[in-house]
């Protein structure tokens, strides 16, 4: 029997090579098909490739797209070239990786110098991959629903580009860190005023209403590649920073699952009938275990060794997910929201 679900895909620059290795698990899953998507910064881009393969040559045509968009970002097969870190922990890469002359001197202009002062000098490094994508699919009606989030600059209000409104400028929208990249501008369908857009983190990583229509399934699988919890207490300024990082850009997800708790509930204990709204399942892919070794420094930086060991642990999770909650979906949460928010 073939079960339907959602997946709603978190940004975190290159630790999104973590939903690179999980769809390409899933998509090996004959009985499991993919009716919605949700995805912000990384997560956009993942989803982007994810519907374009899948309309183009299904599901071997949609691991080829991930694998030649992860090409692009900087994973390589040619892994003799970085031998040297093959016993290294993902830890210690994350360290050399925060203190490498590339990293320093771009934590320092973005703490000194607004995107804006370059001038002519001034390019998004993304805009030539995600020029690449075929948009006619991207956007087409058929294959799954893909809805991608960005953050308004003026109102701080959250924006879901769906349908032909998903282009290179709606993508680079969704990942744009605004001490790194210049806002992206984009015409408003309904005022047709010119609005700027930052990293949709701020206000949906991912944003799961979209996929809350009575069309698609009450399954949604969230990947999520921002550590929810860390045991250490950060003390130096990259390790306070980098946690910053993270529990600003889980947040948005915290306040859509506590409100989803709360509904639970409610339908539970009686108070509204299950009709009156919908009532999602939820799941978690996630393994933080690996995350909380890697930093900001290893989510700006494409490194080929921790995009390798990114998209393994993703499949690995992604394989224990259908192993051991195969029977959740369809029927109830495998993760406990309740217990979350105790």
């Amino acid at each position: 029997m073939t079960k339907q679900i959602n997946i709603a895909l978190q940004g975190g620059g290159a630790h999104g090579a973590f939903t690179w290795g999980v769809l390409d698990r899933l998509l090996e899953e004959e009985k499991l098909e993919i009716a919605g998507i949700s995805g912000t910064s990384a997560g956009a881009m993942n989803g982007a490739a994810l519907k374009s393969g899948l309309i183009e040559n299904g599901r071997d045509g949609a691991k080829k797209k991930l694998d030649w968009l992860w090409s692009e970002i900087g994973a390589t097969e040619h892994s003799s070239m970085y031998g040297w870190m093959t016993g290294i922990s993902p830890q210690a890469i994350s360290r050399s990786v925060e203190l490498s002359p590339f990293y320093q001197s771009l934590e320092f202009m973005s703490r000194m110098a607004s995107p804006y002062q370059f001038g002519p000098l001034y390019h998004h490094p993304l805009r030539r991959v995600a020029d690449q994508f075929s948009y006619d699919k991207v956007c087409a009606k058929t294959g799954p629903e893909l809805h991608i989030c960005a953050t308004n600059v003026r109102t701080g209000r959250i924006r879901i580009f769906t349908g032909e409104e998903i282009t290179t400028d709606a993508i680079l929208a969704s990942g744009c860190l605004p001490t790194v990249f210049q806002a992206i501008e984009i015409e408003d369908p309904e005022t047709k005023a010119k609005e700027a857009y930052w990293d949709g983190g701020y206000m949906g990583n991912p944003a799961l209403f979209p996929l809350f229509h009575d069309d698609l399934p009450r399954d949604i699988v969230i990947v999520n590649i921002n550590p929810l919890y860390r045991e250490e207490i950060p003390r130096t300024p990259q390790a306070i920073q980098n946690r910053l990082n993270e529990i600003s850009f889980n947040g948005s997800l915290l306040r859509e699952l506590r409100a989803i708790n709360f509904v639970q509930r409610l339908i539970s204990e009686g108070n509204i009938s299950e009709k009156a709204m919908k009532n999602p399942i939820i799941h978690m892919i996630a393994d933080d275990d690996l995350m909380t070794q890697l930093s900001v420094a290893t989510k700006l930086i494409p490194t080929p060794p921790v995009l390798d060991k990114l998209k393994s642990a993703g499949r690995r999770a992604a394989g224990e997910f259908l192993r051991d909650h195969w029977d959740n979906l369809g029927s109830e949460n495998s993760v406990n929201l309740p217990d979350m928010f105790r």
